[in-house]
């Protein structure tokens, strides 16, 4: 990212927040984020995502603060903004009752343009569903409406895309074609903001910001969020891995213990010696015990940060 980049900010967000009835949906949230940047926003399912998104797209009102996008007001100047702004939401939103064309020329024609002049924005997205073009939208798979929707978000040339947990439901392999459409995408020229609940999509990103309960733990590059966690990282497992973490929780130089996958993540104070680890997990009964050293990803980094949060 250049400095011409950071003096000008495609989206600029200072102090928005938005709450229904009692519930503080986002708190203050201030960020700028760059031209043919990828920008990810990483936290789980309620953290205020969607809330966000919707305010940028000019869909829903903060209650206080205001945000830029691609120069534009998005209350003042919100007729404007839905031309240059590509937007998929969480949901498939598409009209099922149409084929995969139809719904094509359909969001071409609502701007004016035609599948043919934008065809070569797509046309990398497009052609892997292009054979079942005239299948109606409703029967596709999860993984193929996910790119006729980004199809639709593409197809007048916008200059921002917002994709609000694009890849939620898809299978794997889909899931790193998307990300690979993005980077082609991002190469383009057009600024990308998507929000994800999976933190291993986060490392695809220029740039994250961390979002929990409607307020930003932390914004930086993927390897510098993950460096801030200094803690001593281990892999613990064993037979009964919901008393394993319990008894972790005990252990004296425990600083967190948390289940990830097949592992419980254990980290310390200090350095340990992990035969005493075993030791005193054998001790309480614990069988077929494994532990091993472990670098710290964007996850451990995420529940440190909320750990600290809450502490806090």
């Amino acid at each position: 990212m250049n400095f011409i980049k950071k003096m000008n900010p495609k989206i600029k967000i200072k102090n928005i927040s938005k709450s229904y009835e009692n519930v503080k949906a986002l708190s203050n949230i201030s960020l700028d984020i760059y031209q043919s940047e990828l920008f990810g926003f990483i936290g789980p399912d309620g953290a205020g995502k969607t809330t966000l998104f919707r305010i940028l797209a000019s869909l829903l009102l903060a209650d206080t603060g205001k945000a830029n996008v691609a120069g534009l007001d998005v209350v003042k100047d919100y007729k404007i903004l839905r031309t240059k702004l590509g937007y998929m939401p969480g949901r498939f939103s598409l009209y099922h009752d149409l084929t995969v064309e139809e719904n094509l020329k359909f969001f071409a024609g609502i701007f004016k343009t035609t599948v043919k002049e934008n065809y070569h924005l797509i046309e990398d997205i497009y052609a892997q569903i292009e054979p079942f073009k005239n299948r109606k939208a409703g029967d596709l798979s999860g993984g193929m409406k996910q790119k006729l929707a980004l199809s639709c978000a593409l197809i007048h040339k916008p200059e921002v895309l917002l994709l609000d947990e694009p890849t939620t439901g898809v299978d794997a392999v889909s899931r790193i074609e998307f990300w690979e459409m993005l980077n082609k995408l991002k190469q383009q020229g057009i600024t990308i903001v998507v929000s994800t609940p999976y933190m291993d999509e986060a490392a695809r990103c220029d740039r994250i910001a961390l979002i929990q309960n409607g307020e930003i733990m932390s914004i930086d590059k993927p390897d510098r969020v993950v460096q801030t966690f200094t803690k001593k990282l281990y892999g613990v497992k064993a037979e009964d891995m919901y008393n394993l973490v319990v008894l972790l929780r005990t252990y004296p130089h425990c600083h967190s213990a948390y289940l990830f996958g097949e592992w419980i993540h254990f980290s310390t104070i200090s350095e340990i010696d992990p035969h005493h680890l075993k030791e005193f997990l054998s001790a309480n009964k614990m069988k077929n015990i494994y532990i091993t050293d472990l670098e710290p990803d964007i996850e451990d980094s995420f529940m440190e940060l909320m750990n600290k949060k809450t502490k806090a």
